[in-house]
């Protein structure tokens, strides 16, 4: 058994159901757990002690949804929405293997876990023949750098020829996608307090996926106990594509084939009218905005401010590298906050509000309730954040200081109490070994494409 005190933070901000922040707090770790929370003393002599001093301490940031393997595709279709920008970017995908997914995954699992995230999910559905174990090798490099990791098996069953987007080449039979959505299940999936790796199944999108798989897919999620993610109402394109295939809007369609719940989440869900706010919110089912992402792809601006207010459960997504160019999660808190005044500070979020969606929102729409806040019994996933340099000189409110201005780097990151990031650095990988390796094989893949 071990103790670890982190002393005398500038402001502990807990996330817990009062917004209680502290300041000059400190927090005790013992074994992966967080033993005590408060001022002076604590109740039990601690083995070692971490320099609080000059950091907000909050709790690791939780990403709701990432694409790893785009990481190596960044700064493509500069100039088109959602659809043209898949168009474009599918037959580059459909080269992707185990040498490219591992070098993304490391990549963009550094830069995650450099902006102070602790568990982050990856949406991964692009499956090529001959590609290999690419969900094993993400999975790997989560464990190598110590992040909780939701991997989730992807699929996509409907190409070209039968009025999908994907092309033929990157989909997959419906039974090949259902028995390898299982298999991932049975040999990863570990549902216990504390799981450093847990998987949900994905089919990817109302326009490449088919009924079929869209149905069976939520019948076996529910039948091995996990949850169910989707890419949901991102654009207008997709809406018109499900009234003219379907005669639904997107979230009608998912009504239809069983697909909400406290058990599903979808991605970005950006053309939800109040109607089908209060439906999300009624069945309790999930949304991971995507702020950054709607920006670039041009697709809109979710109804973040009304899904909060009917109680629906949300969380903040960086979204693939390939629509976002970063892996920055602490970007999107200040991104959201933004967006979400695009039409008057009055229906805005607070800044502590988008930190809520970014941490305690995260872990509920990843069904977690181990980890989100610092509180006593809840997993030591705490991310420490400089507010000693000159970034912060002169803010009267640290926390709103820092949340509000430049994205900034972790000095330090714990998840289950063992470094991530210490002193601003990655714990255990190099992190310019992995930019090298990162950089070589993007090298490939563009001579490829």
């Amino acid at each position: 058994m071990t103790r670890l005190l982190i002393d005398s933070c500038e402001v502990v901000v807990t996330v817990d159901d009062a917004g209680t922040e502290i300041a000059g707090g400190s927090i005790l770790v013992e074994d992966g757990t967080i033993a005590w929370v408060g001022t002076g003393d604590p109740p039990l002599k601690p083995d070692h002690r971490l320099d609080g001093r000059g950091t907000v301490a909050t709790p690791g940031l939780v990403n709701t949804h990432h694409h790893l393997y785009q990481t190596l595709t960044r700064g493509r279709a500069r100039d088109q929405g959602l659809f043209g920008w898949l168009v474009e970017l599918y037959p580059v995908w459909a080269r992707v293997d185990e040498e490219w997914e591992r070098a993304a995954a490391r990549v963009g699992l550094a830069q995650l876990a450099l902006s102070g995230c602790s568990t982050t999910t990856d949406h991964h559905y692009v499956h090529p023949a001959g590609a290999g174990d690419l969900l094993a090798v993400e999975i790997d490099v989560a464990r190598e750098l110590g992040v909780r990791f939701h991997p989730c098996r992807g699929s996509m069953d409907l190409g070209e020829r039968d009025g999908g987007l994907p092309p033929d080449s990157v989909v997959e039979t419906t039974d090949d996608a259902l028995a390898a959505s299982e298999e991932a299940v049975r040999r990863f999936h570990d549902p216990s307090i504390g799981s450093m790796v847990r998987i949900a199944i994905a089919p990817c999108s109302p326009f490449s996926v088919t009924e079929r798989l869209m149905r069976e897919s939520a019948d076996l999620a529910r039948q091995l106990g996990v949850l169910l993610h989707t890419h949901l109402a991102e654009t207008q394109d997709e809406e018109r594509f499900c009234v003219e295939r379907f005669g639904r809007r997107p979230l009608e369609l998912m009504d239809d084939w069983g697909w909400l719940g406290p058990d599903v989440w979808f991605a970005h869900a950006v053309y939800l009218d109040e109607k089908d706010v209060r439906r999300v919110a009624d069945t309790s089912s999930g949304v991971a905005s995507c702020p950054s992402s709607n920006l670039r792809l041009g697709a809109g601006i979710a109804p973040v401010r009304s899904l909060v207010d009917e109680g629906a459960r949300v969380g903040l997504g960086v979204d693939g590298p390939a629509s976002n160019e970063a892996s920055d999660l602490f970007g999107e808190i200040r991104q959201a906050m933004l967006v979400s005044r695009a039409m008057g500070p009055e229906g805005g979020l607070s800044e502590r509000e988008a930190l809520r969606l970014a941490t305690r929102g995260g872990a509920e729409v990843l069904g977690r309730d181990d980890v989100g806040s610092i509180e006593r019994g809840k997993r030591a996933d705490v991310a420490l954040f400089p507010v000693d340099g000159l970034d912060h000189a002169g803010a009267s409110d640290v926390v709103a200081g820092l949340l509000m201005g430049r994205t900034q780097r972790a000095r330090h990151l714990l998840v289950e109490g063992r470094f991530v990031v210490r002193d601003g650095r990655l714990a255990s990988a190099d992190e310019d070994e992995i930019a090298r390796e990162g950089r070589r094989v993007a090298q490939r893949v563009a001579s490829n494409a």
